[in-house]
């Protein structure tokens, strides 16, 4: 999990004046798509100690496979682990949750250690939340074939959000979130493109460079409205902008029905982004400016993501427990990821410079997830 989605997750999940439950969590999940295939478990158990504290641990586990198209244009496919482990604990005292996290995540070539805290308020007859964030991570970045290749990224967050009851069927979130990273910025790996008369192609390759600072701001909010039927529907919108002049807009729409034991979910997701100003598919020259980056995630791009989700409670609170498990659910999910490239060139093609395709990618993402209550 990434710095940033750890601290959203932490602002968005908090509820002051409530611990979480007692709960065990085991999750497979799949990804699938443009010569990437990630997969791997996640098992996480939360605990209450006394009425004040809740204490939680994970472990994660991808497993890559990659021939993705930046791979095969300028290196070869790899396959690599990344092992990741997080503890933390909640702390409840009157309306007020305090919680701290430590998350440790270990690569080949990329190590990552995470420390988050958050304190969350309940207000105005709990009918409003106040949540405060801050994480701060320190990376180190490596290369496989160079063990002398060592590089730092600090990262920090600041973040907060506001959840408000405004109806018995309305409640919204805002959230707001400042991140700033200073370090190595690049991939290690990656490679420019530039024009290159001498060559065969028309173009040539070296290494990108990055700046070595960062610094984003996001700002989100997110709406829940309860139908008569016990249905729901969810909007939420986020809007991005950094210091690389991308500029970004994520918008979000769910439709969640009940039925008995089962509850169905459908969602839809857009995301446009702007490039980053030091971005290009092709440089007209080596070295023609300062920074250089040929990252299709830092280009112009449009997707569109559909997901499909049931759930089914098969262990309840109606008496018929097993043992000490009071309650158990099992969830399977589907998206279907669509990205569209507008400056972004399918070198794979081999066509002549200038008249290669843009790339697209579709990709599947699949998650098997089950919950036990104790």
């Amino acid at each position: 999990m990434t710095l940033s989605a750890l601290l959203l997750a932490m602002v968005g999940s908090a509820f002051a004046g409530v611990l979480p439950e007692d709960r065990a969590d085991v999750l497979y999940h799949l990804y699938d798509g443009g010569g990437v295939q990630i997969d791997g478990p996640s098992i996480l158990v939360r605990k209450k100690v006394g009425k004040s504290v809740s204490l939680v641990g994970n472990y994660y586990l991808d497993m890559v496979s990659s021939a993705s198209i930046d791979v095969i244009t300028t290196a070869s496919p790899y396959t690599e682990e990344r092992e990741q482990w997080s503890l933390g604990m909640d702390y409840l005292r009157g309306n007020t949750t305090m919680s701290v996290n430590f998350v440790s995540s270990v690569e080949s070539d990329y190590d990552a250690e995470t420390v988050s805290f958050s304190v969350s308020q309940d207000m105005f007859g709990d009918l409003t939340t106040l949540t405060l964030g801050y994480a701060k991570g320190t990376d180190l970045v490596r290369r496989s074939d160079d063990p002398d290749f060592e590089r730092d990224l600090d990262k920090q967050v600041y973040s907060v959000g506001l959840t408000q009851i405004l109806t018995k069927n309305l409640i919204s979130t805002l959230n707001f979130e400042t991140m700033t990273d200073e370090g190595y910025l690049n991939n290690p790996y990656r490679s420019v493109r530039y024009a290159d008369s001498g060559s065969a192609l028309g173009y040539s390759f070296e290494p990108e460079l990055y700046p070595n600072t960062r610094t984003s701001n996001a700002v989100g909010i997110r709406a829940r409205y309860f139908l008569p039927y016990r249905a729901a529907i969810e909007g939420e919108y986020r809007y991005f902008i950094d210091t690389w002049d991308i500029e970004g807009h994520t918008a979000s729409l769910s439709y969640i029905h009940p039925w008995g034991d089962f509850t169905f979910t459908g969602k839809f997701r857009y995301h446009n982004q702007t490039a980053a100003h030091f971005y290009r598919d092709l440089f007209p020259g080596s070295q023609a400016t300062n920074f250089r980056g040929r990252d299709k995630e830092i280009s112009p791009l449009t997707s569109y993501t559909f997901m499909l989700k049931a759930a089914y409670e098969f262990l309840n609170d109606d008496g018929n427990d097993w043992g000490f498990l009071k309650r158990g659910s099992v969830s399977a999910s589907v998206n279907v990821l669509h990205v569209d490239y507008d400056d972004f060139s399918d070198l794979t093609a081999l066509a002549p410079i200038g008249s290669e395709p843009l790339y697209q990618l579709d990709a599947n993402i699949f998650q098997l997830f089950f919950s036990f209550w104790y």
